[in-house]
């Protein structure tokens, strides 16, 4: 069901979005069950999807839920997903899960960040790397990727840097290339620009290495530790700061990281 209207502010967003995944205007509306035409039609302003219509468009589009809420404004209505702070009373649960699953993963590290890379929590494991990084990188909030890509913080320490800094660009390249984020953006555009650390430091692949995936090798209280880093979202998200929080783990890729570990962690 439609309204005709004049000026929708909806229809350049899903414009947006519908280009963003590079889908066609007939491919989107095989996909939502409607037609070109109608896709048409809301694009350019000449009809106002329902709200149903707004979400149907929005699952398909796989547009994230912050920005779900902003569609729906701009189509008239009400924001449909609430965007409560972590320390809420009704994200008590949530809270005293993360908790366990951060405590339960010692020694070995695991934080969770929210979608501008904020640590909202950290276990003893990751607390145990950062001794030494420069206090003023340390002042809350703190932030992962300028504590790993600052020349004061991980930096100096990580033995493939290069490595390590191409792939978190990479990541928050393709985060940037899926949404909308003014603040990821001045992160990156921040963080990109930190100067690099001398690449004769940059190790050597170790012969019989496998790999399945990137290592971050870093230095720490006179020892070598080898890390292969996991990331965990929500898969069903109702809420817009539940759908930006990821877990990201770090599992020891060799034996000799492992037991290092144990023996430095507190």
């Amino acid at each position: 069901m439609t309204t005709v209207v004049d000026a929708p502010g909806v229809g350049p967003l899903l414009r947006e979005w519908r280009e963003r995944r590079r889908i066609s205007q007939l491919e989107l509306a095989l996909r939502a069950d409607s037609s070109a035409r109608h896709i048409s039609f809301i694009e350019t302003g000449r009809s106002r999807p329902s709200q149903e219509m707004v979400q149907r468009l929005a699952d398909h589009l796989d547009v994230p839920v912050r920005e779900r809420n902003a569609l729906l404004v701009a189509a008239g209505y009400a924001p449909a997903y609430p965007e409560r702070p972590l320390d809420d009373p009704a994200m008590e649960g949530l809270r005293e899960g993360l908790e366990r699953l951060l405590t339960s993963y010692e020694p070995f590290p695991a934080l969770v960040v929210n979608g501008t890379y904020e640590v909202l929590a950290a276990n003893r494991g990751i607390a145990m790397l950062l001794d030494g990084v420069a206090p003023s990188l340390l002042v809350p909030p703190l932030n992962a990727m300028r504590l790993t890509m600052h020349p004061a913080g991980l930096a100096p320490r990580i033995r493939n840097y290069h490595e390590w800094r191409a792939h978190l660009l990479h990541q928050m390249e393709r985060q940037l290339a899926l949404m909308r984020s003014p603040a990821l953006r001045a992160l990156y555009d921040e963080v990109s620009a930190y100067p690099l650390p001398d690449s004769g430091r940059e190790r050597a692949r170790r012969e019989g290495e496998v790999p399945f995936a990137l290592p971050l090798v870093i230095d720490h209280a006179g020892h070598t530790l080898s890390f292969v880093s996991t990331i965990a979202t929500f898969n069903t998200p109702m809420d817009v700061t539940v759908s930006e929080l990821a877990v990201e783990t770090f599992l020891p890729a060799d034996p000799e990281t492992a037991r290092l570990l144990t023996a430095l962690t507190p």
